[in-house]
């Protein structure tokens, strides 16, 4: 009768699901004694890896679970792959322009060409108000600093007019509020003085109005006649029997010829 022999020593089975790549020299149908002892991390041999610098990142490595203080058996866990980094490209991307550079462009883009010629008339016309501005207020301040408030001229001629002592005369014109007035002191003589009516002015600001007096012979009588000078118009009082007075109707021809010579 046959007899079954008992062995003590079995050979346990292999706990892991996959052979180690450190027992390929072991031959095949033969389980591998496995050891309780830390077995290094190893990398698995592969193709090489691209550098860095490419884009990519690849990591492949085995990883295997300490051991567990309650088992005395080590399991090993099978490797795993990471996922790789998206490429990233080797350009920088494209900084987005800023709003207002944006907006400008597209400005450029869609505009036509008679908004620029708009914008261009309208830039003149604001220089043009600006300009006419700054002359109006420049000739306003220096009729401040020669005629003052209110607009006043003076000047001494000699008229013919009480001036035996060798004294001339004295005329001072005045814009008062718009109405121009003269008056004359005969051989500067304060006591005899005369005032002379001029015209009204109603055109704006006609109190800035600066008036002006000329003497000259208009009529051909060898005296000196009174012309006042009002914004390129000409008032003319005839010198006649020691006083001034204005145009007859009959003289007014013959002295706007003469004034028209004169320009």
């Amino acid at each position: 009768m046959p007899v079954l022999e008992s062995t003590d020593h079995i050979t346990p089975k292999s706990v892991l699901r996959h052979r180690p790549i450190s027992e390929e020299g072991t031959p095949p149908g033969k389980h591998p004694i496995v050891t309780t002892a830390t077995t290094p991390v190893v990398q698995r041999a592969s193709r090489q890896r691209p550098r860095p610098s490419d884009g990519q990142v690849e990591i492949d490595e085995w990883q295997r679970a300490g051991d567990d203080s309650n088992t005395s058996s080590a399991q090993v866990q099978p490797p795993t792959r990471r996922a790789s980094a998206t490429a990233t490209s080797k350009t920088l991307p494209k900084t987005p322009l800023p709003k207002v550079m944006a907006t400008r462009s597209i400005f450029k883009r869609n505009a036509h060409p008679l908004l620029y010629l708009g914008l261009g008339m309208f830039g003149m016309l604001v220089l043009w108000m600006v300009l006419v501005g700054v002359v109006s207020w420049y000739n306003t301040t220096m009729d401040d600093i020669r005629y003052g408030r209110p607009r006043t001229f003076q000047t001494d001629q000699f008229v013919g007019h009480n001036e035996t002592a060798g004294t001339p005369s004295h005329f001072i014109a005045i814009n008062l509020r718009g109405r121009i007035e003269v008056i004359e002191f005969p051989g500067g003589d304060a006591v005899h003085a005369r005032i002379f009516m001029g015209p009204q002015l109603f055109t704006a600001d006609s109190d800035l109005v600066v008036v002006t007096l000329d003497f000259r012979d208009v009529n051909g009588d060898h005296k000196p006649d009174m012309i006042i000078n009002i914004q390129g118009s000409q008032v003319v009082f005839i010198n006649d029997q020691g006083t001034f007075r204005p145009l007859r109707p009959e003289e007014r021809h013959e002295v706007e010829q003469f004034l028209q010579q004169q320009k």
